[in-house]
């Protein structure tokens, strides 16, 4: 099983930078690249809401659940 992020694609469609979401949001372009590339652990709830509220978008926006013999995922 594995979670996949969508982040760098929701920016894209928002024509937003990391760099720019990361100062909107508060938190730190390291961590937020963290985030991007699937690193992260966790998340807080506050900085999902944050992220959401500046992309316009859904926290299923931003993640996707992929089985492991999925064909699609790779």
């Amino acid at each position: 099983m594995a979670i996949i992020v969508n982040l760098d694609m929701m920016l894209a469609k928002r024509k937003m930078t990391s760099l720019e979401l990361a100062n909107r949001v508060g938190i730190t372009p390291a961590n937020l690249s963290i985030l991007k590339t699937g690193k992260a652990k966790a998340v807080r709830m506050s900085t999902m809401d944050a992220i959401c509220r500046e992309l316009q978008c859904q926290p299923g926006d931003l993640f996707e659940f992929v089985e492991d013999d999925d064909p699609w995922k790779r």
